[in-house]
């Protein structure tokens, strides 16, 4: 079993830390904002980028279709 020990510090010790504590908690709390909004950001250029790239399948799948019409022989 451990022994029990006080620690003194000064109150305007006490105080800094408490500051930065509070400090700290408001950084984290910004950081996560951000990262939400970053996370949102990403999520539509993700769907930006789906789209574009369904966009360029169709043109590629009709570009096929009259590739085909036009040049290959028909019997």
């Amino acid at each position: 079993m451990q022994k029990e020990r006080n620690v003194f510090i000064k109150i305007e010790e006490y105080n800094d830390i408490l500051d930065l504590i509070a400090l700290i908690n408001e950084k984290v709390k910004e950081a996560r904002l951000i990262l939400g909004k970053l996370n949102e950001l990403k999520n539509q250029e993700d769907s930006e980028l789906l789209a574009w790239k369904n966009s360029l399948d169709e043109v590629e799948r009709k570009l096929k279709y009259i590739d085909q019409s036009l040049f290959e022989p028909k019997f």
